[in-house]
């Protein structure tokens, strides 16, 4: 075993969830990929590399303990959901680089934070040094952001992970294909808020992989929820820590794989959101 493996926490195993029976979304469990492709080896190995760099990612990002805020004042919001529409405040002005900053100090204000950090921790930038130092200043309190450092550059500079999810060793996409790391927010809500403290949860799917004609690593879809913990430090809303699970995942459709070009074309063509919420 490398020392790149000792990061991912032994999370080499895959999962492959289907239906469990016919129900409301009217169909029967399917074994077979997208587009009639009935390679499960394939797909198991492609299932492992999205699972392996969550799990890297999550690893490198957390540490060994959990935090529910400060304490007076917290109140529990589990049993509600919190609309995600737009409520007519004003969104924020500010940019720390591409990253939306100076968030109301507000339980909208959190939700939109939240959003908005984890689209830049999943994006395609954490592959670059430059750009990765950039993200964890801006979205991490300067603490965790110290502490976190040394651990996202282990894990995004290892030759034998960044080989492994297709990449080069400087973590380029190899010529022909296009990278796609992208975090889409489905929906957030506030658990705890207690004033300089809250505890928000955001519901994602992620694609991951390399679109081109001759990668063995197409992108692939994901589903998670991340629970953030987040403080209020020197004006704005900034991640103390996060934990991470699958799912909820929905029901899968019979639609055909798009091609190679034209996954390619479109990551090109259309640009990942700056600001959700």
């Amino acid at each position: 075993m490398s020392d790149d493996d000792d990061l991912f926490g032994g999370t080499g195993e895959t999962r492959t969830r289907l239906p469990e029976r016919e129900d409301g979304y009217g169909g029967a469990r399917r074994s077979g990929r997208p587009g009639g492709r009935s390679s499960s080896r394939s797909l198991v190995t492609v299932i492992g590399v999205v699972v392996l760099l969550i799990a890297a990612i999550a690893f490198a990002n957390r540490d060994d303990s959990s935090s529910d805020g400060d304490g007076g004042g917290t109140h529990d919001k589990d049993a509600k959901t919190s609309p995600t529409a737009p409520t007519g405040e004003r969104p924020v002005t500010g940019k720390n680089g591409s990253i939306p900053t100076g968030y109301a100090k507000t339980e909208q204000g959190a939700q939109s934070a939240t959003a908005n950090y984890a689209v830049a921790l999943g994006s395609t930038g954490m592959f670059d040094q430059a750009e990765r130092h950039r993200i964890v200043d801006a979205v991490y309190t300067p603490q965790a952001a110290a502490e976190r450092r040394p651990a996202l550059d282990k894990v995004y500079t290892g030759k034998g992970f960044l080989n492994s999810i297709g990449l080069e060793n400087d973590g380029r996409a190899p010529k022909g294909t296009t990278f796609v790391s992208r975090i889409i927010p489905v929906g957030t809500k506030v658990t705890k808020f207690a004033g300089n403290a809250a505890t928000v949860e955001i519901w994602y799917s992620s694609l991951f992989g390399l679109a081109g004609e001759s990668t063995k690593n197409p992108v692939t879809e994901s589903w998670f929820t991340n629970t953030y913990d987040m403080r209020w430090t020197g004006g704005d809303w900034k991640v103390a820590d996060f934990k991470q699970k699958d799912g909820p995942v929905p029901v899968g459709r019979d639609q055909r794989a798009s091609t190679a070009d034209d996954m390619a074309k479109a990551v090109e063509e259309y640009g990942g959101f700056t600001y959700a919420r």
